[in-house]
């Protein structure tokens, strides 16, 4: 119980005061208890130990947390000169003394660090914040200290110093989310990612600053409110709005849930997140993947062709496998009269006519059907992307673009393919220094188009598919 020094005697707080108001001095008891209580409680609930100094240097008060810390009470401490021969050791006690009644003079608060005695006879090293108590007149009345063990200190310092660090210099985004997941703090760096300014994302909705992956997001942070952090961190992909368009990125996420410490209960102030761009690291993931994939696929195909009878079943069975996670459809067109040889001007004397030879079904999935025995040629028009590519003897890509589904139905059919049909890859096949023909990939509307790494994988199946259909050409001539 905290306590004071009056008249020369040591008092819990809250004693009777004497008569101001009033003969029987009832106004005057009734005010000052309830002054005495709200004091006491006031010193009793701070979390820093307390205690106080007259003008003589004698302890005046000495809360709960003092003496939680030193382990003397205020029954003890109350009415002491100073901290000499009990609170602190003889050698010390002129110095510490001193440090601490210099406040009276000095402006402001001092802080000074010193070992103090406990009742046990241990030691504890405190940091000390001290500062002149004035009187009505406004002189120096007295000192008050309050103090902490250094180590708690150094801990709430650390925790200070730890959050502006990473709201100013962390390489990583933090961003912390209320309870109505709105962002209610950005670093700089979270700033940047988002493409907007550090105050101009406060309180505003998810659903404003990233265009995709906001329900993946808010799900996640609803989960750690109710739930508590997650064992490991998360990657979310989003597309955040920039001057330039949308841009996809992928945010490596941890969470941790933020509760206030002045509750009796964990009330939730809402979710500390931290993320980090890993998009490129990602996307060096999947082509490694994806390469390493295609290359199997490559070499399955090769065994399985090895053990053809007919060479013209080997260059299905090198479509079939080539199709698998690249495309949806895909088909073989050969020269009309088998080869067109390569000329000085670079281009054929007639005009290229394609058979389909080879397709994929359309429909239910299964192996691509060989046909063309009846030799008729594609009605292509010209300038259609096959007739293109044998033309330029090099791959040729299109696309239906921007047209609705409709119109890009009807696009897809024009052109001899199958009506789902989006994106498109014309690979040329090249055998023996001649044109055999061409390769077509398509892709519906659901995956990407295609890039230049699918052009190199696609070449690399063409050239298999023309040694196939040349040997084949060869074993029909004998």
């Amino acid at each position: 119980m905290s306590a004071s020094r009056r008249s020369g005697t040591t008092d819990e707080l809250g004693p009777d005061e004497p008569e101001r108001d009033g003969p029987d001095g009832s106004a005057a008891s009734e005010g000052s208890a309830g002054g005495s209580d709200l004091l006491a409680a006031l010193l009793d609930g701070m979390d820093a130990a307390l205690c106080a100094f007259d003008g003589d240097g004698v302890v005046t008060h000495w809360n709960r947390e003092a003496e939680r810390i030193l382990g003397w009470t205020a029954a003890e401490a109350v009415g002491r000169h100073g901290f000499a021969g009990w609170a602190v050791r003889e050698a010390d006690a002129e110095e510490v003394e001193g440090r601490l009644m210099s406040a009276m003079e000095a402006p402001g608060r001092q802080v000074h660090e010193f070992a103090l005695l406990t009742k046990d006879g241990g030691r504890v090293l405190v940091r000390t914040q001290s500062a002149a108590v004035r009187g009505p007149d406004g002189k120096p009345a007295g000192v008050y200290c309050a103090f902490s063990e250094v180590h708690a200190q150094i801990d709430l310092e650390r925790s200070i110093a730890l959050s502006e660090a990473l709201f100013e210099d962390a390489s990583w985004g933090v961003v912390l989310v209320d309870a109505d997941l709105r962002p209610a703090v950005v670093n700089a760096h979270a700033a940047r990612a988002l493409g907007i300014g550090r105050t101009s994302v406060l309180g505003r909705p998810l659903g404003e600053l990233l265009a995709q992956g906001v329900e993946e997001l808010e799900s996640a942070l609803t989960h750690v409110l109710a739930e508590g952090a997650p064992p490991a961190p998360a990657e979310i992909w989003v597309s955040v709005r920039t001057p330039d368009g949308e841009r996809r990125r992928c945010w490596r996420c941890g969470f941790v849930r933020l509760a206030s410490p002045l509750a009796e209960e964990p009330v939730p102030l809402g979710v500390g997140w931290l993320f980090q761009d890993m998009t490129e690291a990602k996307q060096a993931e999947q082509e490694a993947a994806m390469l390493r994939f295609r290359a199997n696929q490559l070499h399955r195909a090769a065994r399985a062709a090895a053990e053809c009878e007919d060479p013209a079943e080997a260059a299905t069975v090198h479509l079939d496998f080539a199709l698998a996670g690249f495309a949806d459809h895909a088909l073989i067109d050969r020269v009309a009269g088998g080869a067109v040889a390569d000329t000085a001007g670079g281009e054929a004397e007639d005009p290229v006519r394609l058979v389909r030879v080879a397709v994929t079904p359309s429909g239910a999935p299964g192996p691509s059907r060989l046909g063309g025995e009846a030799g008729l040629p594609v009605r292509y028009a010209e300038g259609h992307p096959a007739l293109q590519c044998v033309a330029r003897a090099g791959s040729v890509r299109a696309e239906a673009g921007d047209l609705p589904p409709q119109r890009a139905r009807e696009w897809a059919v024009a052109r001899q393919w199958p009506a789902d049909a989006v994106h498109v890859l014309c690979a040329v096949l090249r055998s023996r220094g001649r044109t055999l023909g061409v390769v077509t990939f398509l892709r519906g509307s659901g995956r990407t188009a295609f890039g230049r790494g699918d052009a190199v994988y696609a070449e690399d199946v063409a050239v298999r598919i023309a040694s196939a259909l040349d040997l084949a050409g060869a074993v029909e001539r004998e």
